[in-house]
């Protein structure tokens, strides 16, 4: 019997062979579709104004709160790794109910950006406009009648706007999901001298449960309720693409979908409807869960990083956000 059967398969002829194609490791390099490089990411940075040291956030091993003293070794080793772009995040002095440290002169962003500009000119520096960790009571905007008031908001975030431009910053990204916050910040970075700030809007961005280990490290959960009313719902695929159309028309540079490894999906959808620049947000749980899993031995989680953030590439995405990009930078040099 199995003589017969290797005599079969000796006359069998395949039509194709695409295994030929994978034989070879170097092959199956010159023939790649989709190549990650560290010149694809954005690294997120948490500066603490109220602490002397860096402190790692608990549920993200690797990611540090870090005070404005430390930011030179850190935008060094960003730099060395070639990584083009930070998007910086402030932790407070104080809070109040409408966030107004977010668009003090002297905030903690802002004096970040400053630094950051002066270390590496040439590094891009983009920096999240929203309330969440500026307020008391942690939601993303000016509290009315026990909801977020929009369009009083809108002012606002156009004043952190313009802070975190006069501070240097080359991209700004309102991350509030408010009605009309494009078009608004639009206005008055082209009225305050600004009209080269670019803007890396927030366009779809899901209530996820995904923003956990974020929360912690930027003090910004919701006193009481949730988000759902501003940020959108996760069964939702044509709204999103609704919404980034409207950011497009307000005049956003740069769109964003938000979280990416649950989402690809509206990532490639994006990518197929919009000639815009396309950011996608590997998010803190995204990135927790993964290092969870390789402490425990559960996975190689340097293999699963990469392939994450190879899909997301792969789905569309021009910018990558993820927390991993200082491991995979140096992963990348070594492979």
């Amino acid at each position: 019997m199995k003589s017969e059967l290797y005599e079969a398969s000796k006359e069998f002829k395949a039509a194709e062979r695409p295994r030929r194609l994978r034989r070879l490791r170097s092959m199956r390099l010159l023939l790649q579709e989709t190549r990650l490089s560290s010149s694809d990411m954005m690294y997120p940075i948490f500066v603490d104004r109220r602490i002397s040291k860096p402190e790692e956030v608990e549920s993200m091993p690797g990611i540090y709160r870090l005070p404005l003293s430390d930011l030179e070794g850190e935008i060094s080793t960003v730099t060395d790794l070639r990584i083009p772009a930070v998007l910086v995040f402030g932790l407070p002095g104080h809070k109040d109910a409408i966030g107004s440290e977010a668009f003090e002169t002297d905030g903690i962003v802002q004096q970040a950006v400053r630094a950051i500009k002066k270390l590496a000119p040439e590094l891009v520096v983009a920096t999240d406009v929203c309330l969440c960790q500026y307020t008391d009571h942690g939601h993303c905007g000016v509290i009315r009648g026990g909801t977020v008031a929009n369009d009083e908001t809108l002012g606002i975030l156009s004043r952190v706007a313009v802070s975190h431009a006069e501070a240097g910053a080359d991209i700004v990204g309102p991350s509030a999901m408010m009605d009309g916050q494009v078009k608004a910040i639009r206005e008055a970075l082209d009225e305050g001298g600004f009209a080269d700030t670019s803007i890396m809007s927030y366009s779809a961005k899901y209530a996820s449960a995904f923003y956990g280990p974020f929360r912690e490290a930027a003090e910004s959960t919701p006193l009481w309720g949730d988000r759902r009313t501003y940020q959108m719902d996760p069964p939702n695929r044509r709204e999103a693409l609704q919404e980034i159309a409207i950011d497009i028309k307000e005049g956003a540079d740069i769109v964003m979908v938000k979280p990416a490894m649950s989402y690809l999906d509206i990532i490639s959808s994006a990518r197929a409807e919009f000639n815009a620049p396309l950011a996608a947000y590997n998010v803190s749980g995204e990135y927790a869960m993964i290092k969870a899993a390789g402490r425990n031995g559960w996975l190689n989680d340097k293999l699963v990083a990469l392939e994450v953030l190879t899909a997301i590439k792969r789905a569309g995405a021009n910018i990558i956000i993820t927390y991993f990009a200082k491991e995979a930078a140096t992963w990348l040099r070594e492979d």
